[in-house]
């Protein structure tokens, strides 16, 4: 069976609009995406890993994590949760940043407003990251956003299908 999979860019409002759909139940999907030990199992495409420094899953709070290379580089992110509706939706910034948490002023900065919903036994995760400018948006395209998220979603996949046996 194909799930939902849109990756839609809109260049007048600078947003990137991400419908996912998942073989796992809301609750499990919402806990993928908000525990650190699921997203350390997850949240970097391949081969990349992701590994968490810190987090505080709370309004103002944040996660400070890195996506490691084989070879050991890391690049470092910080998301700050501005709002949080638990199983619903969630809110935050995200940036690039160093090891401590301090966000590199000369790369994008986006909001990411996460919303989960329940479609039949499976659920549809939708993203809406919002850039500043359309140079921003242009950027994190170049960077190869679609093809890196594509292969972290594929990696959620694969995590539900060992956390739903």
């Amino acid at each position: 069976m194909k799930m939902q999979f849109d990756f839609l860019v809109d260049k007048e409002h600078n947003t990137l609009t991400i419908k996912r759909e998942f073989a796992a139940g809301r609750q499990l999907v919402w806990d993928a995406y908000t525990k650190s030990e699921l997203l350390d199992q997850w949240f970097a495409p391949k081969p990349l890993t992701t590994k968490t420094k810190s987090m505080d899953f709370r309004n103002g709070g944040h996660w400070i994590y890195a996506m490691v290379e084989p070879n050991g580089t890391e690049y470092w992110g910080r998301l700050d949760y501005i709002s949080i509706n638990p199983i619903d939706s969630y809110l935050a910034l995200d940036a690039f940043a160093d090891s401590e948490g301090v966000i590199n002023p000369n790369l994008p900065r986006a909001e990411w407003a996460v919303s989960f919903h329940e479609k039949n036994d499976h659920s549809l995760v939708e993203t809406v990251v919002k850039y500043e400018s359309l140079k921003d948006l242009e950027t994190v395209i170049q960077m190869g956003m679609q093809e890196g998220l594509t292969s972290t979603l594929e990696r959620l996949d694969d995590l539900l299908l060992t956390l739903t046996k």
